[in-house]
């Protein structure tokens, strides 16, 4: 029995594939490329060998986002849950300095 996931809707454009063929000069490795944009490895593969987005010009530098690697869905699920529980703690102290229960 196979079952595939719904596809993500994602799709890169002229501008995301300028942006990729900047990290991918700059020296960033396509796994992390692909994480920075949500999508699958073999998108940013078809832009690095170029059958994809052929005319895009890449990016400058200072047009990149940061060097991976990246947070990955994990990290950033157990970042909100503890952001969630700093800003109740935050709302409580107030509460209380301002005698607001």
């Amino acid at each position: 029995m196979t079952h595939r996931a719904q596809p993500s809707g994602i799709s890169l454009n002229e501008n995301d594939a300028a942006i990729i063929k900047g990290m991918l000069l700059r020296g960033d490795r396509q796994h992390d490329i692909a994480a920075w944009f949500g999508v699958n490895g073999g998108r940013v593969a078809e832009i690095a060998t170029g059958q994809t987005f052929v005319e895009a010009e890449a990016a400058e530098t200072r047009e990149l986002p940061p060097h991976g690697p990246y947070v990955t869905g994990r990290e950033a699920a157990v970042a909100i849950l503890a952001l969630s529980k700093a800003q109740q703690a935050i709302d409580d102290a107030r509460a209380l300095l301002t005698g607001r229960s």
